[in-house]
């Protein structure tokens, strides 16, 4: 079967990105001091030499690490701990090249975890090409379909490789070599509302904590805080993209992360992350990571303490659309 494609429109900024992402990794006091970069420059030649000698170095079977890749206007994270690894999304259609390359430069062999948080086409239209690309194991989405040709693709190749749906359980617990993920949401029916139908999940590693939660919005966080699983966490993956229909004050109280990170498109239609959600972050005093400004995050567990392989950002600027 001829591998699907799509057209990247060249932009393989990720592939640069993901040689800079371990390399750089280094305690956050020192990226704050230091004032950190923006690693977005760096050529493909290099990008390979570097990205195989930090994999060496850096790189252990108790190690976690969670990758928020940089593909504009949408959502992908790569998780890995030792050999174990999983995806949550794989951005739009046009970005299922780029994310394919980005986890075969990061020496990716089978996902052990293909989550699919809905149906929409920023989320989950890369899927079909790296769920083509490599073994998946335990393929979970939610319980709702979407008439779209992006739905289509995803399930297509499903049943091309024989891969089984599985529907999330709130409180399920899943392994992932040394760390574990809990299944927190969705926790109800929500009509025709598909970003509350986003699975979320409680990752934990050692002593720390990443929540994430697709694009559920205020009726699935509400529901979150009534499930009765402890959402406190570290980093939190702000929901759909730091938008005001989400990362409601109570929510944020629960969670009380020290770091939030906001995967947005640079000058995006929809003005994300939007400013009421910021004004929110920065009372709170915690630490934003943004990838329309510093590309691919990734942060890297111990077990006891996170760094990232950028610092915080500073401007707390709301989205400007473009146009």
């Amino acid at each position: 079967m001829a591998r699907r494609r799509r057209k990247s429109r060249g932009r393989k900024l990720i592939l640069a990105v993901a040689a800079l992402c371990l390399a750089a990794v280094y305690p956050l006091q020192e990226q704050l001091t230091d004032g950190g970069g923006d690693s977005r420059g760096a050529g493909n030649a290099a990008a390979e030499d570097v990205s195989a000698a930090a994999s060496d170095v850096f790189r252990d079977g108790s190690t976690l690490e969670v990758h928020f890749l940089d593909v504009g206007q949408g959502d992908a994270t790569l998780i890995r701990c030792g050999e174990a690894a999983m995806l949550i999304d794989a951005g739009n259609n046009s970005w299922g090249d780029d994310v394919r390359d980005y986890l075969e430069y990061q020496s990716i062999g089978d996902l052990d975890y293909v989550i699919g948080t809905h149906p929409d086409a920023d989320h989950i239209g890369g899927l079909d090409v790296v769920m083509e690309a490599f073994d998946c194991g335990t393929v979970i989405m939610p319980d709702y379909e979407k008439d779209t040709q992006t739905y289509t693709d995803v399930t297509d190749v499903m049943e091309e490789k024989g891969y089984e749906l599985t529907l999330p359980q709130v409180g399920m617990v899943y392994e992932l070599g040394e760390a574990a993920f809990t299944i927190v949401a969705p926790n109800g029916e929500y009509g025709d509302n598909a970003n509350d139908y986003s699975v979320g999940i409680l990752l934990e590693h050692g002593e720390n904590r990443f929540l994430l939660t697709g694009d559920a919005e205020e009726d699935s966080e509400a529901d979150m805080l009534d499930n009765g699983i402890d959402l406190s966490a570290d980093v939190l993956k702000a929901a759909h993209h730091g938008s005001r229909t989400a990362n409601t004050e109570a929510f944020l109280e629960r969670v009380n992360p020290e770091y939030v990170v906001i995967s947005c498109g640079e000058g995006n239609s929809y003005g994300h992350p939007h400013a009421e959600v910021l004004n929110r972050l920065r009372e709170m005093g915690i630490k934003v990571f943004r990838t329309d400004e510093e590309g691919t995050v990734v942060a890297t567990s111990d077990g006891a303490g996170i760094t990232f392989n950028v610092p915080p950002s500073e401007s707390w600027q709301a989205g400007e659309p473009k146009g």
